[in-house]
C-alpha cells in the first residue's frame, strides 16, 4: 500500500509518503488509521484528531468504513477548503 501525507500531517508525521504491507487486523481506513497511530508520537499527534483528517483511496473521498487492501493508495490530508 502507498501512502501519502499532505500538509501539516506531512510535517507531523516526517514523511510524505512510504509504502506499506499491511498487517492482518487493518481491513478498512478505520482500523488504518487507529494502527497508524501506533506507529509512534508523530503519527499519534497527526491523527489524534480524526474530524481533522480527509481520507481517499485510490484518489476517491472515501469515509471510515471504506474497505481498503494492498496495493491501494491512501492520501491522507487535512480538510480543503476554497477560496
Amino acid at each position: 500500500m502507498r501512502l501519502l501525507y499532505f500538509a501539516w500531517l506531512r510535517a507531523k508525521i516526517g514523511t510524505a509518503e512510504e509504502e506499506l504491507k499491511l498487517p492482518p487486523q487493518v481491513h478498512d481506513v478505520k482500523s488504518l488509521l487507529q494502527w497508524l497511530k501506533s506507529r509512534g508520537p508523530g503519527y499519534a499527534e497527526a491523527l489524534k484528531d480524526m474530524q481533522t483528517v480527509r481520507v481517499a483511496v485510490n484518489q476517491d473521498y472515501v469515509g471510515p468504513e471504506h474497505a481498503i487492501r494492498d496495493g491501494d493508495e491512501v492520501a491522507i490530508f487535512p480538510p480543503v477548503t476554497g477560496g
